[in-house]
């Protein structure tokens, strides 16, 4: 398990990481934590529980702090009683050894991939926003979750298989009309970093469909449409590893569109593709979609597409009838978080 945050601490922040760990997993009712202001304490309670997202059980705390003591009592609240976690915490355990399985002889990028598909194919968004939806027991124990919830999962099932994960995390911004908080991962395959947004991908994917439009992005691919970051984390510079790039549906030339489309076409399937020739101007956009009506209708068909415009992936269904909208604008959704 990489306790990155943990990591990033000076000595105090660590000894109260510790402290609080110590009591949260024993579930104490209270515990002494190292004397911190209210603000420092909130935030090694947070960065603890994204280091450790099988501490699932703990949603807040109160605190005592007694003149002249360099402690404080710390007074926890958790999600449930102490026999009920214990059942959720052998239920949790039991799950990830299930899911693992079989992925355990898969190759690091093999099973960052695994991971994604199952979240993308069996949680579902959580628009009530429950309690537990911020925790790993939301999306592998009752199938929804919100961001927070995902980004913990990805990260459980990541150190369960021995994968470098950590999660990010970026503040609201009400002036893009962002009103929260938002998670996601940064994992290392190969040795080199990488952005992973589970949830972005959830949201664009439909049924058997599945997207990748935000699996293994660099930096300046995730920050198109991600707001910067509230705490430091590692510098993602390597888009090789993009995952339409290494499917070889990263497109350069207008041709390789036509070509691929034909061939979705013969085998009954969706196009899915990233454009990397230039800019996604509109004019780009434009011919693009020409291209893909034009091609379409050598087998009297018609393109639907739908367009994630900040990442330039472009998905195209083939229909018997013309499509009412040319385009359509997807809106990868961040999700409520935090």
């Amino acid at each position: 398990m990489e306790l990155y945050y943990y990591n990033h601490m000076n000595k105090r922040q660590q000894g109260a990481y510790t402290a609080m760990k110590t009591g949260l997993s024993a579930l104490e009712r209270t515990f002494t934590v190292p004397l911190l202001d209210g603000r420092d304490l909130a935030d090694v309670f947070f960065k603890l529980r994204l280091d450790c997202p099988d501490i699932f059980y703990a949603v807040s705390f109160q605190y005592r702090y007694y003149q002249g003591s360099d402690n404080l009592e710390m007074i926890p609240e958790y999600l449930f009683e102490k026999n009920k976690i214990k059942e959720h915490q052998k239920a949790m355990k039991a799950r990830i050894t299930k899911l693992i399985r079989p992925a355990q002889a898969m190759s690091e990028w093999e099973k960052e991939q695994y991971i994604h598909d199952f979240i993308c194919t069996n949680v579902r968004y959580d628009k009530l926003k429950k309690p537990y939806s911020h925790e790993i027991i939301g999306p592998l124990g009752q199938g929804v979750g919100v961001c927070e919830g995902i980004a913990k999962s990805v990260k459980a099932l990541c150190d369960a298989l021995g994968i470098w994960c950590i999660i990010a995390v970026s503040d609201a911004n009400p002036d893009k009309k962002i009103k929260y908080r938002h998670a996601w991962n940064v994992v290392r395959i190969g040795g080199t970093y990488y952005h992973l947004d589970v949830t972005f991908d959830n949201s664009l994917g439909h049924g058997e469909m599945l997207r990748y439009d935000y699996f293994n992005l660099e930096d300046k691919q995730i920050f198109r449409d991600h707001e910067p970051v509230i705490y430091k984390i590692p510098a993602c510079a390597d888009g090789t590893r993009f995952y339409y790039k290494e499917k070889k549906m990263s497109f350069t030339k207008k041709e390789d569109v036509s070509k691929r489309a034909l061939q979705a076409m013969r085998k009954g399937k969706t196009l899915v593709f990233h454009w990397r020739g230039g800019y996604l101007t509109r004019e780009v956009l434009a011919e693009l979609l020409t291209i893909l009506e034009e091609t379409a209708r050598q087998k009297e068909k018609h393109a639907k597409v739908s367009l994630n415009w900040p990442q330039a992936v472009l998905q195209t269904s083939f229909i018997e009838q013309e499509a009412v909208e040319e385009l359509i604008v997807e809106e990868a959704n961040e999700g409520e978080t935090l």
